[in-house]
């Protein structure tokens, strides 16, 4: 009798229309492609019938797929909260906004969650974490650096007026998903890898932020933050400048709010809707999924830009890497 209440992280439930063409897009698949993928997939299969044997549910293989990008779980709680506001949900099409009204599914949009004061996060997705993975510090930050200092260095920064510039290329292409983490690739319509892996894309990305802001002093240009995830070796042959405060993890509402006047982010939800909370420019990076859909937001909405991820043919990777950066 205990009623049960779903949590919808996204733009609203239109979003996951929308975060179902762009994955079929940059996969280059078809829907019958992708159903076939999932059909054939067993793991699923054995995940659905644990599932509903486990809570005598009767889910099938396809249940979020008819219509394509509709979320048939949620017509099984009282109420869907949606972390956005109700100006910036996407819209549904008509399809499945009948399908969740003939459903009596109900969706209250609640705002961008956001951390409490303090909070600490995860320093990223990693299936096989090591001891060593979360404890790497920065180069050239003068030794270890914890989140009370970094926030003590945005203060002393905003209090003479030094700007501040955050980058973070999110939790998830950083981590070690084989399909959309540190070393993997998009497929293409064959199941092909190709272009940027998450390493080359995150590298490529922060040399650019190195080279914009970079100095040769710690106290000279902006004061430059950069969260850098679970990889214990992130930078490979990249040398980050004296100026640059680079951790695994990085406390990134607390410093929003204390203000920041540039945020070059991977656009997923929560990034997004944090900047957007604190009134911060984007120059939104994307990786994939609703990252893409939300880097043509900051355009459309005009708070930020956006530089798309390189698609490059095979043995043009270190080139695309190159303009990328």
């Amino acid at each position: 009798g205990i009623p049960s209440v779903a949590l919808l992280p996204n733009a609203g439930p239109g979003s996951i229309q929308r975060f179902f063409a762009e994955l079929l897009r940059t996969s280059h698949m078809t829907e019958d492609m992708f159903v076939q993928e999932v059909e054939a997939f067993e793991p699923h299969h054995e995940a659905v019938a644990r599932l509903n044997a486990k809570y005598g549910l009767d889910f099938g293989l396809l249940t979020n797929m008819q219509p394509f990008g509709k979320l048939g779980v949620l017509t099984r709680s009282a109420i869907t909260l949606v972390t956005t506001c109700e100006d910036l949900q996407d819209p549904m099409t008509p399809d499945i906004a009948e399908f969740y009204k003939k459903e009596g599914t109900i969706f209250e949009a609640v705002g961008p969650l956001l951390d409490k004061a303090g909070a600490r996060r995860a320093a990223g997705h990693k299936f096989n974490a090591s001891e060593g993975d979360s404890k790497h510090a920065a180069k050239h930050t003068g030794g270890e650096v914890d989140a009370e200092d970094l926030l003590q260095r945005v203060r002393a920064a905003r209090a003479i007026g030094r700007s501040t510039i955050l980058v973070s290329m999110g939790t998830v292409i950083t981590g070690d998903s084989p399909d959309i983490g540190w070393e993997g690739r998009p497929k293409d319509k064959n199941g092909n890898c190709r272009g940027l892996t998450g390493r080359e894309l995150c590298r490529a990305a922060w040399a650019g932020a190195f080279d914009a802001f970079g100095e040769s002093s710690s106290e000279k240009g902006p004061l430059l933050i950069v969260s850098l995830g679970p990889q214990a070796d992130p930078f490979g042959e990249l040398e980050p400048p004296a100026n640059a405060v680079c951790l695994s993890v990085v406390p990134q509402v607390d410093v929003l709010r204390l203000g920041v006047d540039a945020f070059l982010t991977h656009g997923g939800q929560n990034s997004f809707t944090e900047g957007l909370a604190c009134g911060v420019p984007l120059l939104v990076c994307p990786g994939f999924g609703d990252q893409v859909v939300n880097a043509e937001k900051a355009e459309v909405m005009g708070v930020g830009l956006q530089v798309p991820r390189p698609d490059p043919d095979a043995g043009h990777e270190a080139a695309a890497a190159a303009q990328y950066r």
